[in-house]
């Protein structure tokens, strides 16, 4: 079974897009501010979705991230709870996905100093990036949604400058995925690269970065999506539980791997399998289930997996899922939880930035 063969687009052709958009955002600029040129104090040129997105998502959204940028340290990573380049891949996630301007925006510098960690954190030989495939995914996420997007001639000074651009750290991450699963005798990926067994949690988040790491233009085998989405079918059941390890009926019911499941299908171009109508069902006939034991990591993958499968819950559910961060949301914005607030407040911010659209991931 192959996936359907996308146009590759190498890492030098990118340099066009980059400027592209570089070109595009200056223009857009300097519109903006020769509009705004007779009002007393103007503020800096934001393109947003405006009235398309609810003033509670604005509010809770802008409040977070003001909270990241006061929390970043001078390294660019995020201190407190858990540490690695996955939750610094979060963070530049949520920047990136608010529509700021991620080179002249308001929060540029944070983008680039995210990205600088991200890279500088990665093993140059076999483009591992810690402190686990969590890590690793999560991050190879976030620089293949900074790909084409960020301007690299901004990313470097002359005292931190690195050998490695966005696009060649990004092909050396999917290399270390790919070699990881090659490795593997299910398909899949746990916590090591070199790990030999595999679960579903953390196959989804290295899954997810391959796919979008190939939806940017990296070239990724056909055969190790396969690979992986053909695993993920195997731990799936008829009523759309999703094992964690040892195939389908392994410890037992988990919204949040049904949820991963029906995400990587969907976005894996697999809708028509059962397994992902069975997910589905599973999910949309559970919209006020409330997850104690990972509550964040489970609004981060439903959200996305509603909205990728059923526009309609999706809807349903975004509305409650916006009262009830509003309500847990701390008077500096960010958010608790037992990996952090950097954590809480980075998977909480993305639970809403699909009203927002601008992560390619995000794209229907």
């Amino acid at each position: 079974m192959t996936l359907v063969n996308r146009t590759k687009r190498q890492p030098s052709d990118s340099q066009g897009l980059r400027f592209g958009f570089l070109g595009l955002s200056i223009c857009m600029t300097a519109c903006i501010w020769m509009q705004l040129g007779s009002v007393g104090s103007a503020q800096p040129p934001s393109i947003r979705y405006g009235d398309r997105t609810s003033p509670e998502v604005k509010m809770i959204y802008d409040r977070g991230l003001k909270y990241l940028n006061a929390a970043q340290q001078a390294d660019g990573s995020w201190a407190g709870g858990q540490k690695g380049g996955g939750v610094t891949g979060l963070c530049l996630m949520a920047f990136l996905a608010s529509g700021e301007d991620p080179n002249f925006g308001q929060y540029g510098l944070n983008v680039r100093k995210a990205i600088r960690n991200i890279i500088n954190s990665q093993n140059s030989k076999t483009g591992y990036i810690p402190n686990s495939m969590y890590h690793h995914g999560f991050a190879m996420l976030a620089l293949s949604e900074a790909y084409g997007a960020v301007d690299e001639t901004l990313l470097w000074d002359d005292n931190s400058r690195d050998n490695r651009t966005i696009g060649e750290a990004l092909e050396l991450a999917v290399r270390c995925a790919i070699t990881a699963q090659k490795n593997n005798r299910q398909d899949g990926w746990r916590y090591s690269p070199t790990s030999t067994d595999a679960d579903t949690s953390v196959s989804g988040a290295v899954l997810m970065g391959l796919l979008a790491a190939r939806n940017a233009g990296i070239e990724v085998p056909d055969s190790s999506i396969d690979r992986a989405l053909l695993y993920f079918r195997g731990s799936t059941s008829e009523t759309g539980m999703v094992a964690y390890t040892g195939g389908i009926g392994g410890f037992g019911e988990s919204m949040n791997r049904s949820a991963i499941g029906t995400l990587v299908m969907a976005v894996g171009k697999r809708k028509d399998w059962p397994q992902f109508t069975a997910t589905t069902e599973h999910i949309v006939t559970r919209l006020d289930h409330q997850e104690t034991g990972h509550p964040f990591y489970f609004r981060y993958y439903m959200a996305q997996a509603l909205f990728q499968a059923d526009f309609d819950a999706w809807t349903s559910w975004k509305r409650e899922n916006t009262i009830i961060l509003r309500g847990m949301q701390a008077s500096d914005g960010s958010f608790n939880s037992g990996y952090g607030t950097a954590y809480g407040t980075a998977m909480s911010l993305l639970s809403l930035a699909l009203e927002f659209r601008f992560l390619p991931i995000y794209e229907r």
